[in-house]
């Protein structure tokens, strides 16, 4: 038995796989981040660039601001990035300079952790972004192997692609990053060790998703192959599409003999905040998902199921889910069997629901996807459908994004934005539309705090300041009068 570390999850994967990455704001993260801190988690996970743009266009917020505060608040916890490949908010490629100068700011304000993951699992992309990482300051480096199931995945795969990012000493961690939730408590047991064998002292994190209810189960099996470290998140925005519950997974793992050094008081509290946040916001506390096979053939991760799901009913075309689910298995092989994450798993997705409404398949095809089968995002683990990939390569379509100008340089990028910019609002209207950064920046800085008793009030202001008509508010209750008019 060993001691289990635990890296917190719920402000940042957590809040997106069950709220959509809108359900926090910067005054509700920073409200409970103190008691974060004194938890004892190894690394907080607390954000990516998508959820940088999240933050701007949903909340108008400043990214930067909630990530400075945060960091005050939490001076003894690492705070930790997700890169998702050679990109910044835009799914544009960027060039490594401005990667650089991205991480360099991530850096200057606040973020220590970088885990570095390539939607493809390419080796000597994720050795360049962790030499990028550390050139730009950051203290952990973390390799992030992108679980899948494919004819070639096998657990000697798997340990090849973790001894060739190990033994290059670059990386302080490696974490198996499962986002379907497909390892099972079986796969575990032979996975954990296959890995472990080949990556000498470096510690071993384990990252899944209780979507079909194995993650839980999984990760009490990992503990006991010598795991260092499980990735959790508060009981409100675990399970579901989310990490197991941290409460739960410590309980567990306490209970079949192994240690888990955490502040236990901190640990309700927390749980609690989040708990009477969820209620107030009317956001989804959900249990693990049904054990459903068919996601060991499809793969979806449950948000971008969600969002499939969604658009179906919108159009009254529910019933088309079955064939649409089996058309995902026919394009994810066509396409070279890509790793079902952000980006690949929404482009296998909306291939497949394209292909399964319109005339024919592949009658339409996104750009996105063009751009994958040109080899924009690097070489697919397997061959591509012969036929597929000449249809697609052929197309007028693929032509002209052959020839479309990459990322401009940081230079150029300054003379088309302008000067009089902070770095930090520079780069964000670099890879986003300008009109939401300058909403962002007319809001304001964002509130400081948040007590979830005020939610009702709050709401009631609201929608009081709505209605224009309004010619006074009367608020009456034993021992309280509350009289306003124009």
């Amino acid at each position: 038995m060993s001691t289990i570390k635990l890296l917190d999850t719920t402000v940042r994967d957590g809040n997106q796989s069950n709220w959509g990455a809108t359900g926090l704001d910067t005054g509700m993260m920073q409200q409970i981040a103190p008691v974060m801190d004194r938890v004892g988690f190894d690394a907080i996970d607390f954000t990516t660039s998508t959820h940088m743009a999240v933050a701007v266009r949903f909340k108008k917020e400043d990214p930067w601001e909630r990530l400075r505060l945060f960091r005050e608040a939490t001076p003894n916890t690492p705070l930790s990035f997700l890169t998702t490949g050679m990109r910044f908010i835009s799914w544009e490629a960027a060039s490594e300079e401005l990667m650089e100068f991205a991480f360099r700011l991530l850096v200057n304000n606040g973020i220590r952790r970088f885990a570095v993951m390539d939607p493809m699992n390419n080796v000597p992309a994720m050795l360049n972004m962790a030499d990028l990482t550390r050139k730009a300051g950051g203290e952990q480096i973390v390799a992030a192997l992108t679980f899948t199931l494919s004819p070639m995945h096998d657990d000697a795969h798997w340990a090849e692609k973790a001894k060739a990012l190990t033994e290059t000493g670059k990386f302080d961690k490696l974490y198996i990053k499962d986002p379907g939730g497909l390892i099972s408590a079986e796969r575990a047991k032979t996975l954990m060790p296959a890995v472990k064998a080949v990556m000498g002292d470096i510690p071993l994190e384990f990252h899944s998703h209780t979507t079909i209810g194995l993650a839980s189960f999984a990760y009490l099996e990992a503990a006991n192959q010598g795991v260092y470290s499980l990735h959790t998140s508060a009981s409100s925005a675990a399970n579901g599409t989310g990490q197991p519950s941290m409460s739960t997974t410590i309980g567990n793992l306490r209970d079949i003999g192994h240690t888990v050094d955490v502040d236990d008081e901190a640990v309700a509290e927390m749980d609690s905040y989040f708990s009477v946040l969820a209620q107030a916001e009317g956001l989804s506390a959900r249990g693990p998902g049904d054990y459903d096979r068919r996601y060991f053939h499809h793969q979806i991760p449950g948000g971008v199921l969600g969002t499939m799901i969604r658009q179906l009913q919108e159009t009254k075309r529910e019933h088309l889910l079955p064939a649409v689910l089996k058309e995902v298995e026919k394009v994810r092989a066509e396409l070279g069997y890509p790793i079902m994450v952000t980006p690949f798993s929404q482009l296998v997705a909306t291939q497949a629901l394209l292909n399964v409404t319109s005339e024919e398949r592949y009658q339409v095809v996104p750009d996105e996807v063009t751009r994958y089968v040109l080899g924009r995002f690097g070489t697919p683990a397997m061959p591509m459908d012969a036929n597929i990939e000449d249809r697609i390569k052929s197309s007028a379509r693929a032509k002209e994004l052959e020839t479309e100008a990459k990322m401009a340089s940081l230079d150029e990028l300054r003379a088309r934005i302008g000067k009089g910019y902070s770095d930090e609002e520079f780069l964000l209207r670099a890879t986003m539309p300008a009109d939401q950064v300058d909403a962002m920046v007319a809001a304001g800085p964002a509130r400081r705090g948040y007590n979830p008793k005020t939610k009702p009030v709050l709401d009631l202001v609201q929608e009081l300041t709505s209605r224009k008509k309004l010619g006074g508010v009367k608020i009456e209750k034993p021992g309280f009068k509350l009289e306003l008019s124009e």
